[in-house]
């Protein structure tokens, strides 16, 4: 039976950390399905406009070989994603680890014998270090 995988992510400034995710998450499935953030979405949640827009971040995880199928994400509801995509693993930045919402997550999904799977982040690199450093430089001119 082939393992459906879920994970989600802006994906704004599409970076090594983001391919990291990716290429580990396929490892751990058959089939990997992506939600991608609106542009509304982000705008609402984290006040951050990004800074390529929707469309554009779909295509270009559309297009990493290790991702077989690109969905909008319009809102942060896992039980709503899993009613539509009915995935067996959900991937997850370990910073949300012992969290509340994500225990409260786990527990959710244990009834549907979904795994949860936490990565942890490559440190070096994320798109808020990038918008900082293209602040700078947009200021500096």
């Amino acid at each position: 039976m082939k393992k459906i995988g879920y994970t989600t992510g802006v994906f704004d400034l599409f970076h090594i950390g983001h391919l990291n995710i990716l290429k580990r998450a396929k490892l751990e499935c058959d089939y990997l399905i992506v939600g991608i953030t609106t542009d509304e979405l982000s705008k609402s949640a984290k006040n951050k406009e990004p800074v390529i827009p929707f469309q554009e971040r779909m295509e270009i995880v559309e297009a990493i070989k290790f991702v077989d199928e690109v969905v909008p994400q319009v809102n942060y509801d896992k039980g709503e994603a899993w009613n539509n995509l009915k995935f067996d693993k959900m991937f997850v930045g370990d910073d949300w680890k012992g969290t509340d919402k994500w225990n409260q997550i786990e527990a959710d999904f244990k009834k549907f014998n979904v795994e949860i799977c936490y990565f942890s982040y490559t440190s070096h690199t994320s798109s808020t270090k990038l918008r900082n450093v293209l602040d700078k430089i947009c200021s500096a001119k």
